[in-house]
């Protein structure tokens, strides 16, 4: 996240926390539950997008959506959705692996 903020030169991503108190306020449609175990996000036509589909948007928004466009291919987007569900079911644990922490506080974007 932090890599797409510095690349976000024309600030055409907003990244949220779900954990603050008016999150679901300014958000009732998005479940904070929901959104801890993937990603969620809204694309440019107000339409919500899940998983790795927000993380091309995202590439995309910055100019570097070719890097991942192949995870969006037809055969592979199978493959590559549920991998990314098991990751994203088991990200803390990798995270802590990788990291050393359990999950970034916050991130500090």
């Amino acid at each position: 996240m932090r890599h797409l903020k510095r690349l976000d030169t024309n600030n055409k991503l907003a990244f949220e926390n779900i954990n603050v108190k008016d999150f679901s306020a300014r958000y009732p449609d998005i479940d904070p539950d929901a959104a801890n175990q993937f990603l969620h996000g809204i694309n440019a036509d107000g339409n919500a997008i899940y998983g790795l589909d927000v993380t091309h948007a995202a590439w995309q928004a910055v100019g570097k959506g070719a890097y991942i466009a192949p995870l969006r291919w037809p055969v592979i987007r199978w493959f590559a959705d549920r991998a990314y569900l098991l990751f994203a079911k088991h990200r803390n644990r990798i995270s802590r692996w990788v990291t050393g922490q359990a999950r970034c506080e916050q991130c500090n974007l």
